[in-house]
């Protein structure tokens, strides 16, 4: 004889009432509050993504050595979306530092010429994956994301350096 499971109902949550998580300071609760914050940063820039999963290989990524050679060349533009708490561990040299809880504010600060590419840098690819959809709705065809990101950037042993101070 089968038991029947009864489904858990789904849980509903709003900026105001979020869900309660065990123990903020958990690197689940951590990721689980980072990938709220990317979803509500998508939304603020218009953007309708219901989650923020990487996207796989595709022509919106580069590699993460294209991007140190294109980086250090000064033939495109790093920006490392990652919030100041993960900047604090570490920045590529040179990237523009742009917390994507900033992005909707911020978005002049991104260059809008074709001609200078924009590549999009967080910790494993899953924001900035999210956020370049976001953004190529605005119209910024020329951006893509790293894949990897600053996690493999740092286990491949690369250079990173302290954060500038912010006024």
């Amino acid at each position: 004889m089968r038991s029947a499971v009864k489904p858990e109902p789904p849980r509903t949550t709003t900026p105001e009432t979020p869900a309660a998580t065990p123990d903020e300071s958990t690197p689940a609760a951590r990721r689980g509050a980072l990938r709220t914050a990317a979803k509500f940063a998508a939304l603020a820039l218009g953007s309708s993504l219901a989650a923020c999963a990487p996207a796989g290989a595709s022509a919106d990524a580069v590699t993460l050595e294209q991007a140190r050679t294109e980086h250090e060349a000064g033939r495109a533009l790093l920006v490392d979306i990652r919030e100041p708490a993960e900047h604090a561990t570490g920045v590529a040299a040179g990237a523009k530092l742009i917390p994507m809880s900033q992005l909707g504010r911020r978005l002049a600060e991104l260059p809008t010429d074709p001609a200078q590419p924009v590549l999009l840098i967080c910790n494993t690819q899953n924001r900035s994956s999210a956020t370049l959809k976001a953004l190529r709705e605005r119209g910024y065809g020329h951006v893509r994301y790293v894949d990897g990101g600053m996690s493999a950037w740092a286990r491949r042993g690369w250079p990173v350096v302290k954060p500038a101070p912010t006024p």
